[in-house]
């Protein structure tokens, strides 16, 4: 009697350790399945966010490149127009009428000055918005 409860102890150990390892095992494929899956959906989301980015340098590119127009024709009309004041004042005969040419340019370049900065304001808050616009839409697509 001994011997066959002895031997049914060790039938139901077996048992029990035979459930455990299945348990354990099946818990370690749900594992290895999740990791794939987070593995997964990491790696989308990086391409997503590479691609992302590279729209966000294009965007930037194109903006940096509309500033630099802008402020080489800004440059230009100020150089045209201090040659233009400066020819004036070459042909000058009194110094009353010297300082009136000379305050007029001054005035002129100060509000031309002005126009410009907040055009280049602008223009600058315009490519960032357009430039982050393809990382936030990323990001909202990624949640």
């Amino acid at each position: 009697m001994v011997v066959v409860c002895e031997l049914f102890e060790q039938e139901v150990v077996m048992a029990e350790i035979t459930r455990m390892a299945d348990e354990a095992k099946r818990m370690g494929q749900q594992a290895q399945e999740g990791a794939e899956r987070a593995g997964r959906e990491f790696q989308k989301a990086a391409e997503g966010g590479f691609e992302a980015a590279s729209r966000s340098f294009s965007e930037a590119n194109k903006g940096f490149q509309a500033l630099a127009a802008e402020m080489m024709n800004y440059s230009k009309s100020a150089f045209d127009d201090a040659m233009r004041t400066w020819e004036q004042l070459i042909g000058v005969r009194s110094i009353e009428h010297a300082m009136q040419i000379q305050s007029d340019y001054a005035k002129r370049a100060y509000e031309n000055h002005m126009a410009e900065l907040k055009k280049l304001g602008e223009m600058t808050m315009g490519m960032m918005r357009d430039a982050s616009k393809p990382v936030e839409d990323a990001t909202r697509r990624s949640r």
